[in-house]
């Protein structure tokens, strides 16, 4: 297969340059392989590579390339097949995920592409508009050929309140119970700006593993350690990784005394298959939506975002406080980006929706058919630019040229943590491609 020229959150050698959109797990498989990561220059945003060597100690700083939100970089490539230089430049857009995330806008000898990673832009939200703007002006009345969107939650009936809003919510659910310790499940980056919040609103300590703490103090968050605390004696209230939080960890610590659990998450944790599995604990949720799964049968999600059913048991809560953007948030990003093409960077999940069935209508070229291979001709690239099929469907040498990996969406009986292998590798084209 041909060596790539490009790739984002996917890691193995062949590129020409690589770009890694935030720190989470599903994003950075590869990274600390062979002791260490050796390929190529490495591009993020600054906050990440400050964060990049904790998390990864053999990584060679000298080839990170830290580059700020609106700031803009120029490649210079070469074919691998006809040694011709390459041009493309790529602009940095704050993607208001985690810390450090970003979006990536590629402008050049590729045509225009977006691959927006992981995001939420909230509507209202004075930060998101920003960003917005920051990709308009990037933009600079040019046509995104191909969008790369973050699918997590591309079905209607996921709308989720603002943060604020949600914030609130938990913060009320710990003053209704004073007597109580409350753990709180959290990813090792991201939900800071929560944490942050409950411990003013509280005007309390929170308490949060070593390696956590760490992070947080790499952030800039809390260096006079006023809010964060690794001593349990402190405080109440403890944030936790969110896989700990299962029904019989809350079973034991309630031996002990009076505990709560909080999954501040947007994944609909209350689901239940149409094959008859049966529904979790709970007042009945307001919200019922059917979608089919790529590789399972209807899944059936029941939600209530404004009023949050409880979560497994009494002990239990969660509050669809997300750092994906939901179903409205993605419409009204379509409806700023207009692409001729938009592909899911999930492939595959638990509950797959493919964005160009909501919002085919938003694409200027709507030559895509429902599993989200373009249609020959209908874009000059996207021949050579085609999402990876599945792992039980064939794929040919020219089908492979994007490599989007799969991912998958697991539950147990008391934990269901997303995982997914996201990335797109830009391979060389057998004819240069202009910018609209």
């Amino acid at each position: 297969m041909e060596e790539g020229l490009v790739s984002v959150d996917k890691f193995s050698a062949g590129s020409q340059a690589y770009f890694l959109t935030h720190l989470h797990q599903d994003h950075t498989r590869g990274l600390a392989s062979a002791g260490g990561w050796r390929h190529g220059p490495l591009y993020c945003s600054p906050t990440t590579a400050r964060l990049l060597p904790a998390r990864f100690p053999g990584i060679d700083a000298s080839l990170l390339r830290p580059l700020a939100p609106g700031a803009s970089a120029s490649l210079s490539l070469s074919s691998p097949t006809s040694d011709r230089p390459l041009s493309l430049r790529v602009t940095a857009i704050p993607a208001l995920h985690c810390p450090g995330s970003l979006m990536y806008l590629f402008r050049g000898d590729l045509g225009c592409m977006l691959y927006t990673g992981d995001f939420r832009w909230e509507l209202g939200c004075d930060r998101a508009r920003r960003a917005k703007q920051a990709l308009l002006d990037a933009l600079a009345g040019d046509t995104v050929d191909l969008l790369y969107l973050d699918n997590t939650y591309c079905h209607p009936s996921l709308n989720f309140p603002p943060r604020p809003v949600v914030a609130e919510q938990m913060v009320n659910i710990i003053r209704a119970h004073p007597d109580h310790e409350v753990i709180i499940g959290v990813d090792t980056l991201g939900k800071e700006d929560l944490l942050l919040y409950i411990s003013r609103a509280l005007q309390t300590k929170i308490w949060v593993w070593p390696q956590r703490l760490q992070t947080m103090h790499l952030l800039g968050i809390d260096e006079n350690r006023k809010i964060f605390t690794t001593q349990t004696s402190l405080t109440r209230i403890r944030a936790v990784p969110r896989y700990s939080v299962t029904i019989e960890s809350l079973e034991a610590l309630n031996t002990v005394c009076p505990t709560i659990g909080i999954m501040p998450s947007g994944i609909p944790w209350l689901l239940k298959s149409s094959e008859g599995k049966a529904k979790p604990k709970g007042r009945s949720p307001a919200k019922s939506a059917r979608c089919k799964g790529r590789d399972e049968g209807l899944i059936e999600m029941d939600y209530d975002p404004l009023s949050p059913p409880k979560l497994f048991d009494k002990n239990s809560y969660t509050l669809p406080y997300s750092e994906h953007a939901c179903f409205s948030e993605l419409e009204d990003f379509m409806q700023t980006v207009r692409p001729s093409t938009v592909i899911g960077i999930v492939s595959t999940s638990f509950c797959y929706v493919n964005p160009c069935h909501h919002f085919r209508h938003l694409c200027s070229d709507s030559g895509v058919t429902d599993d989200g291979t373009p249609i020959k001709n209908k874009v000059r690239y996207t021949d050579n630019l085609t999402p990876k099929r599945r792992r039980n469907g064939s794929v040919t040498p020219e089908e492979r040229k994007v490599r989007i990996s799969s991912s998958s969406l697991y539950r147990s009986k008391v934990k269901r943590k997303r995982k997914e292998g996201c990335g797109a590798r830009i391979d060389d084209t057998e004819e240069l491609i202009g910018v609209a």
